[in-house]
């Protein structure tokens, strides 16, 4: 009897109702007999829809082992590409940019000229300086030839001296003579040695105008253009440049990740690890751990580990996110792969005393029993077999999804 029904034998008719007003007892015992079936129409019809609702649950695809990138990894971490040798390339003297030689993403060789500055200053700077140095290497010329001359002049009388036809002297004023002329001499060559000296300050400035890469690099940041003044000081205003741009040595990226000081103990040198940028999900770079920085971060909880990326790639640059899985033991092309499929150990569960996993399919979730393999794969588990690659696995499934259940797949 549906609930249209029985509402229909709630109606009562007019004589019915005259009957009632009778005061016959059995008509109250129809009424409440009706109500009670409804009752209990509504009851079944809430039971049978709360026992077919579909239960929400999240999915994981079990993926073949040999394919995930995390098989065999210890730990795994996040963090970021960094450059071990960068610059960012300024003057050594204060002055104004004549000419900028370099663009965003130009690649530039060790002493190629990045940047000139205004030198008038400094070229009749260097004039000057060779200037006098040339005069003070006049000097010396002239006090040698002096003293050689003064020499002679002192032998030549002594001689004469010992011939008594000058007098002693005369002799010795001569000898004076050229002793004073020597001790000019020596002056005057230190006078050109720090004559020198000055030319060569002087070339040094005069080069320091013409800015160039100290090593080979990709130009990352171009910070000044021509007519600003570029300084290697700050200075106040804003109106002074620091630096012409920046040049990162692409030879010199590593990976800095994060690892959580709890687990660092799983980390040393030189492990085997595997690098995944984030821009390149499916690109898995050999990698090895270089160093494991002796400090820890207070407020992170966690100690800084260095990563080596052992193939360099031209999509490779600073500052990518990065995911690096730590592993046993560096993969073997030789080795065999495991067989069976890895799903992540949450969606292992047990149900009457086995271990079960739930695989959804045309929105059902079907109970399989498997027997996981012992070896620690981190966060996933190895299931020789039972389940296929491409299979969608329940995470975390619920005490109440049962074999047949309906299920609902959240996205988030």
């Amino acid at each position: 009897m549906s609930n249209a029904d029985l509402l229909k034998e709630l109606r009562i008719e007019r004589h019915q109702r005259e009957d009632h007003n009778s005061g016959g007892p059995g008509r109250w015992v129809v009424i409440v007999a009706a109500i009670v079936l409804v009752l209990l129409a509504i009851a079944a019809g809430g039971w049978w829809m709360y026992s077919h609702r579909a239960i929400p649950v999240h999915t994981a695809t079990a993926a073949a082992a040999g394919s995930d990138p995390s098989a065999g990894a210890v730990l795994q971490a996040t963090g970021y590409v960094t450059a071990r040798r960068q610059a960012t390339v300024s003057a050594q003297i204060t002055g104004t940019l004549t000419d900028v030689l370099i663009e965003e993403g130009d690649r530039v060789k060790k002493d190629q000229v990045l940047a000139r500055l205004d030198d008038s200053a400094y070229k009749a700077a260097l004039d000057t300086a060779v200037a006098q140095a040339n005069a003070a290497h006049a000097l010396v010329a002239q006090y040698q030839t002096q003293l050689a001359q003064n020499l002679r002049d002192a032998v030549r009388d002594e001689i004469l001296a010992k011939q008594g036809l000058v007098s002693k002297q005369a002799a010795e004023q001569a000898r004076t003579l050229a002793d004073g002329t020597r001790a000019q001499l020596a002056s005057q060559q230190k006078q050109a040695v720090a004559a020198d000296a000055n030319a060569v300050q002087a070339r040094v400035n005069f080069d320091y105008c013409v800015v160039r890469a100290p090593f080979d690099g990709v130009i990352t940041t171009k910070d000044a253009q021509v007519g600003e003044i570029i300084s290697p000081f700050s200075a106040g205003g804003g109106f002074t440049r620091t630096g012409i741009g920046t040049i990162v040595d692409m030879d010199s990226l590593e990976v800095d990740v994060d690892v959580n000081e709890a687990y660092i103990g799983r980390v040393t040198p030189r492990m085997p690890a595997e690098a995944v940028l984030d821009a390149y999900p499916d690109w898995k770079i050999p990698a090895h751990v270089i160093a494991i920085v002796p400090a820890a971060d207070r407020g992170k909880a966690t100690v800084k580990v260095r990563v080596a990326l052992e193939h360099k790639d031209a999509r490779i640059v600073p500052d990518m996110g990065v995911r690096v899985s730590f592993l046993e033991a560096q993969p073997s092309a030789d080795a065999p792969a495991p067989k069976g499929v890895l799903v992540p150990a949450k969606a292992i569960v047990q149900r009457d005393g086995a271990d079960s996993v739930f695989i959804v399919a045309n929105g059902k979730a079907h109970r399989q029993t498997v027997q996981p393999s012992a070896q620690d794969y981190g966060d996933m588990r190895l299931i020789p077999s039972a389940v296929n690659a491409g299979d969608d696995v329940v995470v975390a499934p619920p005490d109440d999804l049962r074999d047949g259940a309906d299920v609902s797949v959240q996205t988030h």
